[in-house]
Parts: structure tokens; C-alpha cells; sequence
């Protein structure tokens, strides 16, 4: 079978990888920057919008895919969608509230309105026409299930390499210390790190540091300004950087209020750290709490006061919850059984292709 995977940047890294288990499994992939191939209005890149995606069209013809994966609803998928050949799209997140999220902040104006809208239609056009979506959680498996009861999904959650995540040299950080790798780019997603001000002043004596950044960052920072504890690192580069980081802190928080398969959780349990994070969207479906981390109640500063200090205090539970995360994310978010489960799932449901 051929596979035809496009890909969007930041997420290149992590589809090497699985493209490389997928080609273990006998299945000839191809992966392409999406852009490359198809690109158009709303882009950034103005001198794409008045083009025809001749680029997308020399692409089918020259490797002749059975199925089209991609990783984003944009215009590759659009191209996707047009053609006689099955498109599988992964949905990273949840679109629809994304984008009525960003109606609110960031796409107030008229010509951001507009541009906002065409992603909409173009989302919607590859979601109506596309094989079969697949999720990546049981959470947002139940979304895309009320919005299209007829589709075809699947929960396939995002994988990672685990023999990339061992502990390194590390940073030089204060100790005590509670570490957090998250942008702030979506308000429903990041409006809930504000609660970590009020943690940070009931805590003076452990250190937090955030490494991220994004359009709402400034935001986060003025709320944070006053805390003398908080630390913060700006984006750090990915993976040696994210790696020294979390090879340092000990423990990791994950505070959001819309999250689904975040794969920082994943890391931080292969570096065998105790995790505190909200338990919104699929972040339930990561960790076992209790085992492999500690879930807190969304707009409760007092409960992760609460679950910080129980594994600061508890050397020993913090060890262990930090090997059992290692051991859970080796198992179950690993690429070799993401890809394992990827196979499965074209064969239950009979789709190998055009051929």
C-alpha cells in the first residue's frame, strides 16, 4: 500500500518518526510539507493565493497514492478531498471550538473575519468529503461523532518515539521546582494558567518555570509579574532543549482549560516525572490518576496546591508515579503501537486504498 502523508511544520519532527514504522509495517509512505504542494487564500503567503496547486497535481500523479493522511484541515486536504483517492484526516484538536474561540479574540476584524471564515469552509469541505476522521481521543472521538453521526471515526492518538526521551545534562534550575511546556496561543486553552498566580504566592518557596510563548503570552507574564518565584524561559528548542528541561524540574503541570491529547504529557512521563494537570478534554485519557499523576479540577488553585505539595512531600510516591508514566507511555502512545493500531484500524474498517 502507499501512503501519502502531508504534514504541517511543527508537527515534521513526529511524523518522521512514524513515518519510518510505518515503512517497518511494508507500507511505502511518502511525507511532504503540505505547503509545498498546496497553499492559497487565506494563506500568509499572499503570491499563493491567485496560483493553481499544480504542485499537488504532479504529486498524485508521480507516486500514485492508495490513501491520503493528513495532519491539518488546510488547503493539502482540500486538494485531497477532490481526488478519487480516501483521505483519512487526524484531528488534533477541537476545530469547532477553535474557531469559535478565535471569533471572539483574535478574528474581530473585518478582514480577519473573512479570512477565519474561508478556513471554516475549507475545514468543513474536507470533513464532509474525507474517508474517515480519526481523533486523537475518546473525548474529541465523541465530538466529531455528534457532529457528523454518519462519518466514519476512529480514535488514533498521536505517538511518540520513547528512545528520544532519556534523561540529559539538564538545565540549572532552584529546586524545589514545577515545570510547564505549553504556548499560549488558544485563550480557551491558556485563560486557565491564570490560576497559577494564586499558586505561586501560596507557594514561595517552590520555583515555577514555564517554557512557551504565543500570542497570549504577554497576557500570562503580566499575570504572573508579581510572583518572585516564577521563572520564566521563553520557547525552548525541540527536543534537546525540552529535553534538558524537563531532565531538571520535578515535577510537571500541565494547566489548561481545553486540551486533548497533549503530547508534553507523554514526554514528561517518558522522563519519568510526576505530572499534575487539569483533567479537561483527553488529558484523562493520558494519565491514570493516582498511578501515573495527579488530575486537578478546572478553576481549583487550591487543588493543585494540594496535589503539588502531596508529591513534593512524597519523594517516594513521586518516584513512582514518575517510572509507572514511563512505563504506560512506552506501552499505549508509542509509535510502534500507534502505527500497529493504524494498520488495524484500515483493516476493520476495509480501507486500503483506491486499488
Amino acid at each position: 500500500m502507499k501512503l501519502l502523508i502531508g504534514g504541517s511544520s511543527s508537527k515534521m519532527f513526529h511524523l518522521e518518526e512514524f513515518a519510518e514504522v510505518l515503512k517497518k509495517n511494508e507500507i511505502d509512505v511518502k511525507l511532504v510539507l503540505d505547503v509545498d504542494y498546496a497553499d492559497g487564500f487565506p494563506s500568509r503567503k499572499i503570491g499563493k493565493w491567485f496560483g493553481k496547486n499544480n504542485g499537488f497535481e504532479k504529486l498524485i500523479k508521480n507516486f500514485e497514492p492508495d490513501l491520503i493522511l493528513v495532519d491539518r484541515q488546510r488547503h493539502f486536504a482540500l486538494e485531497a478531498s477532490k481526488t478519487d483517492v480516501p483521505l483519512l484526516v487526524h484531528l488534533r484538536g477541537d476545530h469547532w471550538k477553535e474557531i469559535e474561540m478565535a471569533k471572539k479574540t483574535l478574528y474581530k476584524s473585518m478582514p480577519k473575519k473573512i479570512a477565519i471564515n474561508k478556513w471554516e469552509d475549507i475545514a468543513e469541505e474536507c470533513f464532509t468529503n474525507a474517508e474517515m476522521i480519526l481523533p486523537i481521543c475518546k473525548h474529541l472521538d465523541n465530538v466529531v461523532k455528534e457532529r457528523y453521526p454518519k462519518k466514519k471515526s476512529v480514535v488514533m492518538y498521536q505517538g511518540i518515539e520513547p528512545n528520544n526521551w532519556y534523561e540529559s545534562n539538564g538545565m540549572k534550575l532552584k529546586h524545589p521546582c514545577v515545570g510547564l511546556v505549553q504556548d499560549a496561543n488558544w485563550w480557551g486553552k491558556t485563560k486557565e494558567m491564570l490560576v497559577m498566580t494564586k499558586v505561586m504566592k501560596a507557594m514561595p518557596n517552590v520555583n515555577f518555570y514555564w517554557a512557551g510563548g504565543g500570542k497570549f503570552a504577554d497576557q500570562v507574564l503580566d499575570n504572573f509579574k508579581e510572583c518572585e518565584n516564577f521563572h520564566y524561559l521563553g520557547r525552548l528548542e525541540y527536543p534537546e532543549k525540552v529535553r534538558d528541561f524537563l531532565s531538571e524540574i520535578d515535577i510537571y503541570s500541565l494547566i489548561s482549560g481545553m486540551d486533548l491529547g497533549p503530547r508534553t504529557i507523554n514526554e514528561a512521563q517518558l522522563m519519568e516525572k510526576p505530572i499534575v494537570a487539569t483533567n479537561v478534554g483527553g488529558i484523562s485519557e493520558l494519565i491514570k490518576d493516582g498511578e501515573t499523576g495527579l488530575l486537578v479540577e478546572e478553576g481549583n488553585p487550591d487543588d493543585i496546591i494540594k496535589k503539588l505539595n502531596i508529591l513534593l512531600n512524597d519523594k517516594e510516591l513521586s518516584v513512582q508515579m514518575g517510572k509507572a508514566g514511563r512505563k504506560r507511555a512506552s506501552e499505549y502512545f508509542s509509535w510502534e503501537r500507534i502505527a500497529q493500531n493504524f494498520v488495524e484500524i484500515l483493516d476493520s474498517h476495509s480501507i486500503r486504498g483506491k486499488n
